[in-house]
């Protein structure tokens, strides 16, 4: 019989609050590759942190309960929020993602090196389809669809305020079109093809629409050879806070 920290994906819908879901996720240990991986990397760590304890657990969402920005990314990094427990923070595409949001206003420091480093994000709320770091920064379509209740809970919880959408990548554009069919959305067919710059609106049956927005993720990969910039990046997110006062 699977405990209930192995079954927590199932309960995600029952979440009544944006806190609920996150202490739901801290707890899961729904896909035994991943469990098995972050709880590796909090034991045998990167030289640099040896001195410190990891979080080594899923890695829940950041930022206020009535964001009306959400920013989607793809996974914990292995010795970024695995080892901090909060997104995007300890990491150089977290130094580059947060230096961007606070020149434009979303994130009151530039900076992010600690859970309690006193970092606030402002009407905007980071999330990622998949709550564990992965081996290879590289989630399987099995685990995606396995944390799939978290991020469609996160959607319906922010039902009352997002109104914007940034995604990062193609794992996270793919994976946000799948949960907003799921809640019930009227996404465009064919789905819309993830690109930097790309941006789709969205209709739900119940009149609110949410428009989405592509933009590369801010990996070293991206930010090292110059395919995501600083002036592209804070060009994204500016447009998303125009289109959030709409």
């Amino acid at each position: 019989m699977k405990s209930r920290a192995e079954t927590a994906p199932s309960r995600a819908p029952k979440a009544r609050t944006i806190a609920e879901l996150d202490s739901l996720i801290a707890d899961c240990r729904a896909c035994p590759r991943l469990v098995a991986w972050r709880e590796e990397v909090a034991v045998t760590k990167r030289a640099s942190f040896r001195d410190q304890i990891y979080w080594g657990k899923a890695v829940p969402g950041f930022g206020p309960d009535d964001a009306s920005i959400l920013i989607v990314g793809l996974a914990p990094a292995a010795h970024g929020a695995n080892r901090t427990g909060r997104m995007f923070t300890g990491d150089r595409s977290g130094d580059f993602l947060f230096a961007a949001m606070h020149a434009v206003g979303l994130a009151s420091q530039s900076h992010a090196s600690s859970i309690d480093d006193g970092l606030r994000l402002i009407d905007t709320r980071i999330t990622s389809p998949v709550h564990c770091a992965p081996p290879a920064n590289k989630p399987t379509p099995g685990e995606r669809r396995t944390c799939a209740p978290y991020l469609n809970r996160e959607l319906e919880l922010l039902a009352p305020t997002v109104k914007v959408a940034i995604v990062l990548g193609g794992f996270g554009w793919q994976a946000l079109m799948s949960s907003l069919i799921d809640g019930g959305w009227d996404v465009p067919r064919p789905r819309p093809k993830f690109g930097h710059g790309a941006r789709v609106v969205v209709e739900h049956p119940d009149g609110r629409t949410l428009s989405i927005l592509g933009c590369f993720h801010v990996s070293q990969q991206n930010t090292f050879t110059g395919r995501l910039t600083s002036p592209m990046l804070e060009a994204i997110l500016d447009e998303a806070k125009a289109a959030a006062r709409v």
